[in-house]
């Protein structure tokens, strides 16, 4: 799991159109990387939205925004288009990269077995140095935490 002051490592995962993006495609950049559970549900769509709404200040910024989940290209691009998010969703199916950045948890809730993403960003810098992260963190949290951390560095 990456953590401040690290060199966040580089993917290559697909987006909701097919087309395979790199974290290291955006050096130059500051970029900001959330983690949802899944598309379309309540909370995920207040964190989404929300990096929606403050994407003028992010680009102001220097900075870009993904999304990453692990759910179905298909779920992604449905859901980026009801929502009209200007920014890539990263589909994670066999969850390799949330795994390795802490993103994904295995628990038991009332004997039911649950395995999915969660809420959680990082922030990278021009050079893709982490200077900000958070594993487990609210949606709104998660929006206001990562726009700080862009605006300050």
């Amino acid at each position: 799991m990456p953590t401040t002051g690290e060199t966040a490592p580089d993917f290559a995962l697909p987006n909701q159109d097919g087309q395979i993006v790199r974290l290291s495609d955006f050096r130059g950049r500051k970029v900001i990387l959330f983690a949802f559970p899944k598309a379309d549900t309540p909370g995920c769509t207040i964190q989404a939205c929300g990096f929606r709404d403050s994407f003028p200040r992010i680009e102001t910024a220097n900075a870009a925004v993904l999304g990453i989940s692990a759910d179905t290209q298909d779920d992604l691009l449905a859901w980026k288009v009801m929502q009209n998010l200007p920014y890539d969703l990263l589909s994670d199916v066999d969850h390799a990269v949330l795994d390795a950045w802490g993103a994904w948890t295995e628990t038991h809730i009332k004997e039911r077995f649950y395995a999915g993403p969660v809420r959680s960003y990082w922030v990278m810098d021009e050079n893709g140095v982490v200077i900000a992260s958070q594993v487990r963190i609210g949606a709104e949290d998660s929006v206001q935490a990562a726009l700080a951390a862009v605006e300050a560095g």
